[in-house]
């Protein structure tokens, strides 16, 4: 099981970064635009597939939302071959924000930040008050980075070549987010004692975890 659960993240690691190329590619308008047309909107129809499962819908109604996605893809088709930079774009930038969201709506009076809930899944006991205090801040932290990246984003779409901006948006933002989080595990060496700094691994899953409980949940969880 080991051996496969790290074959799988391999795999995955190799799928994000061959489609992050194709994004910069299509971006840079190198290739086949019909193939990268594809590939741009697979996500979308992947999250669309899967939401149409996990909906309690007969299989016509599936049916229908499936049919209705390939019709508004073949109907976007030639703006498509024209704009396609806007759709990565847009989904560079609804990612970044909606992550934002989540981290800082965690953050409002009565809920537990994200980072705080995340550090409860891998502490046995209670947390102290200055790791409350240090997930409190992460969480914030988080919400900022996510959110001035978006802006950053926005800005050189705005004004940059489509190539620079593509440089950015596609090839960049998932090595500053390693960057981020490499930093903020060093951070956290110096602020937090040995038996409060979980592993790479356990901040991983906690992750994991937190993303399901938040999925199945309508709200982030209230504390008095």
């Amino acid at each position: 099981m080991a051996a496969f659960a790290h074959w799988r993240n391999a795999l995955g690691a190799l799928l994000l970064a061959l489609w992050a190329l194709s994004a910069h590619l299509a971006s840079s308008r190198i290739g086949p635009m019909g193939l990268h047309i594809v590939i741009a909107v697979a996500p979308l129809w992947l999250a669309a597939a899967l939401a149409a499962l996990q909906t309690p819908w007969p299989r016509s109604g599936a049916a229908l939302v499936t049919l209705a996605s390939v019709a508004a893809l073949m109907a976007a088709w030639r703006w498509l071959h024209g704009h396609l930079p806007w759709l990565y774009y847009l989904q560079h930038l609804g990612a970044h924000l909606a992550l934002a969201a989540f981290f800082a709506r965690s953050l409002g009076a009565g809920r537990e930040p994200v980072v705080s809930a995340m550090a409860r899944l891998i502490t046995p006991g209670p947390l102290s008050v200055a790791s409350l205090r240090y997930t409190r801040g992460v969480t914030l932290a988080w919400a900022l980075f996510l959110a001035g990246n978006a802006l950053v984003s926005t800005l050189l779409f705005a004004w940059a070549p489509a190539e620079v901006w593509s440089v950015h948006a596609n090839l960049l933002t998932g090595p500053l987010m390693a960057g981020f989080f490499g930093l903020e595990m060093l951070a956290r060496r110096w602020a937090l004692p040995p038996e409060e700094r979980p592993t790479i691994r356990a901040v991983v899953r906690a992750w994991r975890a937190h993303r399901g409980q938040a999925g199945q949940a309508p709200a982030p969880r209230h504390i008095a």
